[in-house]
């Protein structure tokens, strides 16, 4: 089984979230690259490496909220998955959102799991790392391509 660490584009636009995440994936170790972006717009230049993201690496993973600025979730999970160059690429949607129309329309829209943020620090934490190791030890994902 290969356990290789995970290279993830973090889509988030809150900081304590950003830094309860990257806590999260570091404590389980399975994270060898984190990038971290703050609103939709931002995530598709990152993904077309365009403007200051030209020579970056394509990430494994994308964790994407719902609730940002410019661009929200939807429209970028939306923009990935009709994309051919990117919709390879697995998007897990990283929410406070625990709302069923918001669940059935991250899946119809291609998103291959859906996370609700625990209020709570501790469950918070817990929960990332309890993703991060079935995501490197469990789930059977395409190779990161370009």
């Amino acid at each position: 089984m290969d356990t290789q660490p995970m290279e993830i584009l973090l889509v988030e636009d809150n900081e304590d979230d950003i830094l309860l995440e990257q806590e999260a994936l570091a404590d389980a170790k399975l994270v060898n690259l984190m990038c971290v972006v703050r609103d939709g717009e931002e995530a598709m230049a990152y993904l077309r490496r365009q403007g200051k993201y030209q020579n970056v690496k394509m990430p494994g993973l994308v964790l994407l909220d719902i609730n940002m600025p410019k661009k929200n979730g939807f429209e970028v999970l939306n923009e990935i998955k009709s994309d051919p160059a990117l919709m390879h690429i697995p998007v897990v949607m990283l929410t406070t959102s625990d709302s069923e129309a918001d669940i059935v329309k991250s899946y119809a829209k291609g998103a291959c799991s859906y996370i609700t943020k625990p209020m709570d620090f501790d469950k918070f934490k817990d929960v990332v790392k309890q993703f991060a190791l079935y995501w490197v030890l469990v789930a059977r994902v395409p190779s990161q391509q370009r």
